[in-house]
């Protein structure tokens, strides 16, 4: 657990971290609001707010008596979030700490091709 960053979110941060893994897949249940409650030590409606985070994004759906399951959307939804949240969050900082220390977009490029291994 991160104390900087709200248990609900964290809990949605896993699951995020699981389909991305494909630990999870489309149509997989998702552990329920009462196991991850217990296994994470958190209150209930905790576990539910960050289960749900997910149900809003369009990531999990709820099938009535039966629980939560990964969307076939999952994937594609957490890739795009993720690449907005970096492209307006994460990279200008960087551009910007490149720009500080006089590092030139070649020698940016070098690095990230050096460093890179997808």
């Amino acid at each position: 657990m991160d104390s900087n960053i709200p248990i609900y979110l964290q809990i949605s941060q896993f699951i995020e971290n699981e389909i991305l893994s494909n630990r999870l897949v489309a149509e997989d249940k998702v552990p329920s609001t009462n196991e991850f409650s217990k296994s994470m030590n958190v209150n209930p409606a905790t576990a539910g707010k960050g289960l749900n985070e997910l149900v809003d994004q369009g990531i999990l759906y709820k099938k009535r008596g039966l629980g939560m399951f990964v969307t076939e959307e999952a994937k594609t939804i957490i890739i795009r979030n993720r690449k907005d949240y970096f492209t307006k969050n994460l990279l200008p900082d960087f551009l910007n700490e490149a720009k500080q220390l006089a590092i030139s977009k070649e020698e940016l490029m070098e690095m990230i091709r050096s460093d890179y291994h997808a």
